[in-house]
């Protein structure tokens, strides 16, 4: 949905448009492809995603990542005030509420159920037998 918002912002664009913007670095050299970076300018890559193989630290990353993406959505509709571009975003943030919800659902499911995993003493993804003590 971003990449739509964004194409249909600058697709009929002229040169000095681009360069009043800001935009003119970009066209340069992506023209008005869409090529997903951070608004600094940091190309997107696989480094953003972060998992441990470990569910209690894994479903904590996913609620921060939601988090994230919300405040960046909060960011975003502060700036934006046309309307055919705000409903979209508020739709946006919405999901991630929702997504944060649900895996702060599943984080406490999970908690629920430590004892009977012992996910704190070992990973049960490739642990087979407690191999350490938590009181040492």
């Amino acid at each position: 949905m971003i990449c739509t918002i964004v194409y249909q912002l600058t697709k009929n664009m002229t040169i000095e448009e681009l360069k009043a913007s800001g935009f003119d670095k970009y066209y340069v050299d992506h023209t008005a492809a869409l090529w997903p970076q951070a608004a600094g300018g940091i190309p997107f890559n696989a480094c953003e995603f972060q998992s441990k193989g470990d569910v209690i630290t894994d479903l904590h990353e996913d609620l921060a990542a939601e988090q994230k993406a919300r405040t960046t959505y909060d960011n975003l509709l502060r700036l934006v005030k046309d309307p055919e571009v705000a409903d979209p975003l508020r739709f946006l943030r919405e999901r991630e509420i929702v997504h944060y919800q649900r895996f702060g659902e599943c984080l406490r499911i999970t908690q629920e159920h430590l004892d009977a995993k012992n996910f704190y003493i070992m990973n049960p993804e490739f642990d087979t037998g407690i191999q350490g003590n938590c009181k040492n």
